[in-house]
């Protein structure tokens, strides 16, 4: 029986002693299984080892740690001690260990739990990187062993009280740290439990990080709160092993899967390879997809290709949330084909009525992410806040008790949030259709030429068709004219080769979009990477912001003059057999970029899936002579070679 708990402690509490289970994969043969109550008992010894270490009710605990095990029961052992919890991801990239920093300095008495091994890291980067560490994180506030064999006490907290803070990407300026309270997390979980039908033969299987709403909430809290038995795949071996993750979801029987659009990319890029794949997909009744905009093609691909091993065309199921409703805002109907509307192009502007049409070049194809969940209501309105008709394209605002109050030590922007009447502004734009509503955009990110709205994610898609680009190496961007303040379309794409190779793509990419779409783009720039936030979202703002600043005016200059090739290193020199098999491994995954033997695999622009496919195959050429540890320590093909020629 599904229950609307007052606080988090109140569930855990009264979940403990049901009979499900979380299973920790590690690895293929590699897993760990906890029933509630051992996980309960495991809880409250890591909160005597918080409290031990003096840690207080109301401070706050940063969790950055790459095991999903320690990650709950820092999490849980926070909540059951009132102390505030705080995920943020560990990430690779500089950007991601920065993040850290800016978190601890918006915080009041922050602590952080973490690895030794990412300790170490982060350590050796703020040292070179010169990076201030006022809060004092890495050495005396920070927490690396847990062990406790005194049981903490455990303090009742109201409806109220902060449960945890969820901080944003902060893709331009410093993550905001979004404030969910017991009740905003209680009475969603209760909603999507009730919309999504939740029964005692439901099983979840979930890669999704922990750091990262969907995985946390979605996939672990609300599962807990049901009573559901879940289990909790490492993040970094889906990117490894993506089929894994539906070979395992197949030998546990499970119900509910859900992914971004690029985990199911990803898992289909790896199964279009691979032959004699046994699984039985049968028992799957929701598919859920979330947590980034929607493809419908992708949709599409995954549900066919999986459809002979069992999984129902029905089964997709497409959400709309936001880390400010806690997770979930909007879900479809159970047990029907997932919905689209395409609709005219020169209909989706703001204020405009849509104009439904048959799909064809001359449209624009959307998702319908169904009615608002129980606990909470959307509106549509103009730019004074006022409501606008069915049909009509207008700004989301939601309400309700799963919407944050405030973000955590910020006033203004707390303020600046909410409308008069306190609707919680969410930055994107959409329109209603009957009672279901579909997102066309975020409100930042639309690209107004000649008074047309522009989305980026259907630029992107229209330049990714000619199969020359693929979703994720390309980035449309809004730019202001310096004069007359219009806007501008400026495309980024991935390239790492020399500036006179990228000419063709620069021409296919005018080409096509002046063929479509009609309209102009002020500049196609080749960049070294497209940067995205740690759940795979591109951070078109970023580049925006960059480009004003002109960081891409030389490229800009460069590319007028480029009639030759502008190469600045070659190999051809090499004659190591090992150095050979790495640059023939890397050019086989980072399609449209030049890695060459000096390069620092985590600066040329390659993503993380690409870098852990690339490191698999190392692994699996090399077997237990290198692992991913190794490849931070020695970031080059040269000196990964280097590092593989002395094991021998």
């Amino acid at each position: 029986m599904i229950k609307q708990y007052k606080t988090l402690i109140d569930l855990f509490e009264d979940q403990k002693q049901s009979q499900g289970i979380i299973r920790f994969i590690s690895g293929e043969k590699d897993e760990h299984t906890l029933t509630f109550e051992q996980f309960w008992q495991e809880t409250l010894l890591f909160l005597g080892a918080l409290q031990s270490k003096g840690i207080k009710p109301n401070d706050e605990l940063i969790i950055l740690t790459t095991s999903n095990k320690r990650f709950l029961l820092s999490f849980w052992a926070s909540i059951l001690g009132g102390i505030i919890p705080v995920p943020v991801a560990p990430g690779i990239s500089d950007e991601h260990k920065s993040k850290l920093f800016h978190v601890a300095e918006h915080l009041n008495h922050p602590s952080l739990i973490t690895d030794n091994d990412t300790l170490e890291r982060l350590t050796k980067f703020v040292k070179n990187r010169n990076i201030s560490d006022s809060k004092s994180l890495l050495t005396s506030h920070c927490i690396t062993a847990d062990n406790s064999q005194l049981k903490g006490i455990v303090l009742q907290r109201n409806p109220n009280d902060i449960a945890f803070i969820q901080y944003s990407s902060g893709s331009t300026t410093v993550p905001k740290g979004i404030v969910l309270s017991h009740k905003n997390i209680t009475s969603n979980i209760y909603s999507i439990a009730k919309k999504l039908n939740f029964t005692k033969h439901d099983s979840v299987l979930s890669w999704m990080p922990l750091t990262h709403d969907m995985g946390l909430i979605g996939n672990h809290i609300s599962l807990l709160g049901a009573g559901l038995s879940h289990s909790i795949m490492d993040t970094n071996l889906f990117i490894r092993r993506p089929l894994l993750w539906l070979k395992k979801a197949s030998e546990y029987k499970a119900t509910i899967l859900s992914s971004p659009n690029f985990g199911y990319k990803h898992y289909l890029k790896q199964f279009e390879k691979s032959q004699n794949i046994l699984l039985d997909l049968s028992c799957v009744r929701l598919v859920i997809n979330g947590a980034e905009p929607i493809s419908s093609s992708i949709c599409n691909q995954f549900i066919n290709a999986l459809r002979p091993y069992g999984l129902n065309q029905d089964t997709m199921f497409p959400v709309y949330g936001l880390a400010e409703a806690t997770l979930g805002v909007t879900f479809p109907a159970l047990n029907k084909k997932y919905s689209t509307i395409s609709l005219k192009r020169y209909s989706v502007s703001a204020g405009e009525a849509v104009i439904p049409s048959q799909p064809n070049e001359d449209t624009i194809t959307f998702v319908k992410v169904g009615e608002a969940l129980g606990n909470c209501e959307f509106r549509l309105t103009d730019l004074n806040d006022k409501a606008v008709p069915e049909n009509v394209i207008g700004h989301i605002q939601i309400r309700g008790d799963n919407v944050t109050s405030k973000i955590y030590n910020d006033p203004k922007t707390s303020k600046e949030m909410f409308t008069s009447d306190q609707w919680l502004k969410t930055g994107d734009y959409g329109f209603k259709i009957g009672n279901e509503l579909v997102i066309t955009g975020r409100l930042k990110e639309i690209i107004i030429i000649n008074g047309q709205n522009y989305y980026p994610h259907d630029i992107e898609e229209i330049i990714t068709q000619g199969k020359k680009l693929e979703l994720g190496m390309v980035a449309a961007c809004r730019a202001s004219d310096s004069v007359d303040q219009t806007d501008q379309l400026i495309i980024f794409f991935l390239h790492r080769k020399d500036l006179s190779s990228a000419v063709n793509i620069i021409n296919h990419i005018r080409s096509v979009i002046g063929k479509i779409l009609g309209i102009e783009i002020k500049y196609v720039i080749p960049n070294k990477t497209i940067p995205k936030t740690t759940s795979g979202k591109i951070q078109r703002l970023k580049l925006a912001q960059e480009y004003s600043e002109g960081k891409f005016d030389q490229i800009i200059d460069d590319l007028k003059n480029a009639t030759k090739n502008f190469n600045n290193k070659s190999d051809s020199f090499e004659t190591d057999t090992v150095l050979d098999d790495l640059i023939s491994i890397t050019s086989k995954y980072s399609e449209g970029i030049e890695i060459n033997a000096d390069d620092n695999l985590f600066e040329v622009g390659i993503s993380s899936l690409t870098l852990t496919e690339i490191m698999l195959e190392i692994e699996e050429e090399y077997p237990r002579m290198i692992s991913i540890d190794d490849l931070f320590e020695n970031p080059t093909l040269r000196q990964l070679s280097n590092y593989l020629n002395s094991q021998k």
